[in-house]
């Protein structure tokens, strides 16, 4: 077992590292975006498949991690210039970090913070509750981004973050969440979200911290979801409320649920499976010569074909890909004769 999962690291690693030289430029955006998005539907998958905790916040923790991001990385005359709506408040233009790195963790950390704060009434619900509490506050969050402009610059947003988002970095980290977060499943934390998953109740009763287990994994997954949205932002050089709509976390749902909730490595096939495919199929959508006959474009049949495609897999695999199974856990029967 743990031979296979050196094997797998050793591969993520070299396909990171050669991504740089065997793609060009859009398909090393592709690339850039899947990768961010497997950061994503891993954490999440942690407290909604590991956990069994209906949430359904990832919009509100990513779109922070993007403007905590953002504004740390713009200069004061950047923000001063952008801000059109209304003057930057004195504390965004003290908010000055050039440093990559330490952003992203500075925006996983706020993250973390408010995940932590959030528990508390979070975690006094459970099931179809819990979901309309998560949900009201992704509202909140982006609501706020509109109508706080001293602090977002409003639904203009924000633009000319630099880039800084190349292969190497959400490629480095992807690895280290899906690393972190199996670490975390096979630790007695993750025995424990499993137990809490299953019967929250019999959990309880045989000793369980189960408020300390959903905050630990509730905590987790906001810090990489904040960690997440700053490599967007980097990645895409403008962060706008627009960004994190539901839409944002029921795409991230849709991935954990294709690959199979509780399972990691079904997180990272339904991210490629759903990000590539989208992207895959996108000539859908343009003319097409056909038996000699050239189609109009179609916009939104690439977004049809692909909704039968899912609808087609989850009709022949209820589970998800994976089911709650991790790829190393796959046990495969030998053919006997008779």
């Amino acid at each position: 077992m743990k031979i296979l999962h050196v094997i797998f690291f050793a591969l993520a690693v070299g396909f990171v590292y050669a991504s740089n030289f065997i793609f060009d430029e859009y398909h090393l955006s592709i690339v850039n975006n899947i990768a961010i998005f497997i950061i994503l539907a891993v954490s999440y998958n942690l407290i909604n498949g590991v956990t069994g905790q209906f949430s359904l916040e990832p919009n509100g923790f990513v779109a922070l991690g993007a403007y905590v991001t953002a504004l740390m990385l713009l200069s004061p005359d950047a923000k001063i210039s952008q801000f059109d709506i209304e003057d930057p408040a004195g504390v965004i233009l003290a908010f000055y970090l050039p440093n990559f790195i330490l952003a992203l963790i500075c925006a996983g950390i706020a993250s973390t913070i408010l995940a932590l704060i959030l528990s508390y009434p979070v975690f006094r619900v459970r099931g179809d509750y819990l979901a309309i509490v998560t949900l009201g506050f992704g509202f909140i969050i982006q609501i706020i981004a509109i109508n706080f402009p001293a602090f977002t610059n409003g639904s203009l947003g924000l633009n000319e973050v630099p880039k800084h988002s190349n292969i190497y970095y959400t490629g480095g980290v992807a690895i280290i969440a899906v690393v972190a977060i199996l670490n975390i499943i096979y630790s007695k934390f993750g025995r424990a979200m499993k137990a809490v998953r299953d019967d929250e109740d019999a959990a309880l009763a045989m000793g369980i911290d189960t408020f300390k287990i959903k905050t630990l994994a509730f905590c987790t997954s906001a810090f990489f979801e904040g960690v997440g949205g700053g490599l967007l932002v980097c990645l895409l050089g403008s962060v706008s409320p627009d960004q994190f709509t539901f839409f944002f976390t029921f795409q991230l749902l849709i991935i954990i649920v294709l690959g199979g909730l509780g399972s990691t490595t079904g997180a990272v096939i339904g991210t490629i499976l759903v990000m590539g495919g989208s992207e895959w199929l996108r000539f859908l959508d343009e003319p097409m010569s056909l038996f000699g006959y050239t189609t109009p474009a179609l916009p939104g049949l690439r977004m049809v074909v692909f909704s039968l495609i899912l609808i087609l897999v989850m009709l022949f695999a209820r589970e998800g890909i994976m089911g709650k199974r991790e790829l190393t856990e796959l046990k495969f029967k030998k053919r006997t004769k008779k």
